[in-house]
């Protein structure tokens, strides 16, 4: 069972984006080299950025009561610290100037908001976690609620 669960998927507007610039390569390089051309060119274009925009989206928070999530890495919620859920120009101090270079970060520049978790493991080397979210406030109190490590 899981008490939050979010998959940081790209927003529409980048699909839009996409879309016309596949367009634009199927026309600049059909006009002068053929449809053909153009077909192949924007098939692999497309192609490419639709296996980039799914595997970049495709990161998930998720949290559950013995574990946390941030895309590639999990930790036992025992080794959770302090919980910070962070907005508007504290996330993006956080993920700039205030960034710690040894902290574990879950970066997705087009979401508004970041938790900060603090990692209590000292055999781990990140100090703490900073995860993107389109919910700072529900994945803070997913992390906090029957917590095991004491913030």
């Amino acid at each position: 069972m899981s008490n939050y669960r979010e998959r940081l998927s790209v927003p529409v507007r980048w699909w839009l984006i996409a879309a016309l610039a596949v367009l634009t390569l199927w026309l600049i390089t059909a006009v002068p080299a053929g449809e053909v051309a153009g077909l192949a060119v924007g098939g692999v274009s497309a192609a490419l950025l639709i296996t980039l925009f799914l595997r970049y989206g495709g990161a998930v928070v998720q949290v559950d009561p013995q574990k946390l999530q941030a895309g590639r890495a999990t930790i036992d919620r025992a080794y959770l610290g302090k919980v910070e859920p962070l907005t508007g120009e504290d996330a993006r101090h956080a993920f700039g100037r205030d960034c710690d270079p040894a902290a574990y970060l879950v970066l997705r520049s087009y979401l508004p908001g970041a938790v900060r978790v603090e990692i209590t493991d000292a055999h781990d080397p990140a100090p703490y976690w900073l995860i993107a979210t389109r919910n700072p406030e529900r994945l803070a109190a997913a992390l906090t609620e029957n917590s095991v490590a004491r913030s």
